[in-house]
């Protein structure tokens, strides 16, 4: 009879431990960007630029949403940051805004990083309860990153003065506000584009007891200087125009991921 209560209850424990959920350890993760044009670090409103052109110029604003962030891992499957926490608007004028940190992630080992460069279709088309926060139309903190005569994002937006912008613009300023992601009713340009940048041989920690920290230099020379050669002398303006996929395509190309620390906590 004890034999038979010592198994019994021998089996109703191991079935309790079967049961209790196993912990998966946690961490974080900061993306730490970082504002250049050129070999120079980007200054506002004071310092003068020079582009492959030869134009020189100054910028007032750089503004530009991060969004729909994945992480490659080199011990398993890609982690995809869940959507809802994963639209971040990068203000060169707030350096709060310029580290993105990343909460509750998976323990493990990490490669690189991939984002969407503005805001997808989905959301861009959701109803405004689900545009909260970064994304809120009637918020201050978009900051003026939504076209209320186009219904969408901006999701890049330069700003700055130049001796080159034409006289028969009225002023030396020149805008490049990019934005268009496909279309809902009618078909438009889709300036959406995706960045994707590895660590190399440098691993990416990921542990309850350490912040990693990613720096990601974002250089601004590329945008006059890529694929497509901008001049603020032709194009001092650029919102909704052909020549809109081009400027999306050279700001693409800008960033680069430079090194990985350590934050602290």
């Amino acid at each position: 009879m004890r034999l038979l209560l010592w198994s019994t209850l021998s089996l109703l424990v191991l079935a309790c431990m079967r049961d209790q959920p196993v912990a998966v350890e946690r961490g974080e993760l900061q993306l730490a960007f970082e504002h250049v044009v050129g070999a120079k670090p980007l200054v506002l409103g004071s310092t003068s630029y020079r582009n492959g052109g030869g134009e020189t110029f100054t910028v007032s604003t750089l503004n530009y949403y991060v969004t729909n962030i994945r992480l490659k891992r080199t011990d398993g499957p890609d982690y995809v940051v869940p959507q809802d926490s994963s639209y971040f608007l990068i203000r060169a004028s707030d350096p709060a805004t310029q580290v993105i940190r990343l909460h509750n992630l998976p323990a493990g080992t990490y490669s690189g990083v991939s984002y969407l460069l503005g805001v997808d279709s989905l959301r861009n088309t959701a109803s405004v309860d689900r545009r909260t926060g970064v994304l809120d139309p009637a918020g201050g903190h978009t900051g003026g990153m939504y076209w209320d005569w186009n219904s969408g994002y901006i999701h890049f937006k330069l700003e700055g003065n130049s001796p080159q912008v034409p006289a028969s613009a009225g002023d030396d300023r020149f805008m490049y506000h990019i934005g268009l992601f496909g279309g809902y009713q009618s078909r438009t340009l889709n300036n959406l584009r995706t960045v994707t940048l590895t660590t190399g041989s440098i691993p990416i920690q990921v542990t309850e007891g350490r912040v990693p920290r990613v720096h990601i230099e974002a250089d601004l020379q590329k945008v006059f200087d890529g694929p497509s050669t901008l001049r603020i002398a032709q194009s001092p303006l650029i919102m909704i125009a052909a020549s809109s996929a081009g400027v999306a395509d050279n700001y693409a190309r800008m960033f680069r991921l430079t090194g990985v620390d350590f934050a602290d906590r």
